[in-house]
């Protein structure tokens, strides 16, 4: 390869509406809505307030992809976030997203990869030896890299297809609810009080802080929808295209959420929903009702698929980040080549390399327990840079501005204040070790700053 040729290469412009779209959604419906009702049933008590929980979490997130919509299509960008913060608060900020980010994808990888074998695991009834648990993870991992180095058209329909199943599945349980099983519409009147709640602490029971703990949860269940900010050098015409998959993935997502915990209260009564076991999905247990035993086969193939959906995303958009830094002279000038089929290969292996490695000395861990808080941190910063922005460059090209400005991104900005001071107050190891990654970047910064050559010019908008 002709290093400045690979160098000078920009990114292909090659995802349109759909496959856009399909990013998003693979990487929100992963595994946590399939779970999550059990818990939040335990948190809030009844079904009415399990689905109030589900719709709040929704319209704020909705929120956020407004802002984003705004951000995305005025810099659409690839590294997105980091463009956004650059503008409004300068490179160190920008850097330090990039790196955290960075960091954290890998173990956001690693995990799932090793949350797919464990489905996979119980797809064959758990046969799987224990050589092939601990060797799998590391399988999918480098599948998912090595398919990701093909073009970003390409991989705009792989994730189209994994889409279509993750939503077909969602679709599967809510229609075969309501048209196959005896289910009863007093069970919305009921309450899960008598549930087991296997694993739930009595902190998290009803009242604020079970309300609270169940916002948590659903907001969990949405995670992924600032994905495609990421993958904005690569969306054709972005201006339109992006505030439209950004705003209609967010909805369909949040009406299939209603779609499938409904499902569940009419076929489960809120007791059953809060005893099913912790090792269990509720999707699993409400679909044995009306499709019989034959159904685990199918969930587990489907929450299998699901994972792997994710972790497809993560290797998709994760080496944007560091890419972007590198075009920026804020990383290695290796991390910014980009290949014939206009992908960022050498970003792309770097971040699969850095899965393996955190699979293999399962430090993962940590950095999943730290992931939330961080995310949220700069989630905070991308909303106050629209606010900044506005202000800064108020003759600047939008394509699209934001829907119910400024109430829209101020209530998007108290939420994730309240996120973070949530976190600090209730797990405060897992901010401080969030805000210790964050101000390890700055040493880099330094080096980088001084050391590497001057910055190229982004890819055309």
């Amino acid at each position: 390869m002709n290093n400045e040729t690979a160098r000078n290469r920009s990114l292909v412009r090659a995802l349109t509406l759909i496959p856009a779209m399909a990013v998003i959604l693979a990487n929100i419906i992963g595994t946590g809505v399939f779970v999550k009702a059990r818990v939040m049933t335990c948190n809030v008590g009844s079904p009415e307030m399990v689905l109030l929980v589900w719709f709040l979490a929704g319209i704020l997130t909705l929120a956020g992809a407004l802002v984003y919509a705004e951000l995305g299509a005025m810099m659409p960008r690839s590294g997105g976030e980091f463009h956004f913060i650059d503008a409004a608060f300068g490179k160190r900020w920008a850097f330090l997203y990039g790196w955290t980010k960075t960091v954290a994808l890998g173990a956001s990888a690693a995990a799932t990869a090793i949350i797919f074998v464990t489905f996979l695991n119980d797809l064959t009834g758990g046969q799987l030896s224990p050589v092939a648990i601990l060797l799998l993870p590391f399988a999918i991992i480098v599948v998912s890299t090595a398919l990701n180095l093909l073009s970003v058209h390409a991989n705009g329909m792989t994730i189209t297809v994994l889409t279509a199943i993750k939503v077909g599945l969602v679709i599967l349980i809510s229609a075969g609810a309501w048209l196959l099983a005896d289910g009863s519409m007093q069970h919305f009147s009921l309450d899960g009080a008598a549930g087991t709640c296997e694993g739930v602490p009595e902190s998290a029971k009803l009242g604020i802080s079970g309300f609270g703990a169940a916002m948590l949860g659903a907001l969990w269940g949405y995670n992924g929808w600032a994905i495609i900010a990421a993958v904005g050098g690569e969306i054709r015409n972005p201006g339109k295209t992006l505030p439209r998959a950004l705003i209609g993935g967010t909805l369909l997502v949040i009406t299939l959420y209603m779609l499938i915990n409904t499902a569940y209260f009419y076929v489960l009564t809120p007791t059953e929903v809060a005893s099913v076991a912790e090792s269990s999905s509720v999707a699993g247990e409400a679909a044995a009702r009306f499709f019989g035993p034959g159904i685990v086969a199918l969930m587990s193939a489907g929450l299998m698929m699901s994972a792997y959906g994710t972790l497809h995303t993560t290797l998709l958009s994760g080496p944007r980040v560091p890419f972007a830094l590198a075009r920026d002279g804020l990383l290695p000038d290796v991390l910014g080549h980009v290949s014939r089929n206009g992908t960022p290969t050498v970003a792309v292996i770097a971040i699969g390399a850095w899965s393996l490695c955190l699979a293999a000395t399962g430090t993962f861990d940590i950095l999943t327990d730290i992931y939330i808080f961080v995310l949220w941190v700069f989630f905070g910063l991308n909303g106050a840079a629209l606010f900044v922005l506005r202000r800064r460059k108020p003759d600047a090209e939008r394509p699209y501005r934001v829907w119910g400005y400024p109430y829209v991104p101020a209530l998007f900005l108290l939420v994730t204040v309240y996120l973070l001071v949530n976190t600090v107050w209730a797990t405060p190891y897992r901010a401080l070790s969030g805000i210790v990654l964050i101000v390890i970047g700055l040493p880099l910064y330094s080096y980088f700053s001084q050391r590497q050559p001057a910055a190229r010019s982004p890819d055309p908008d």
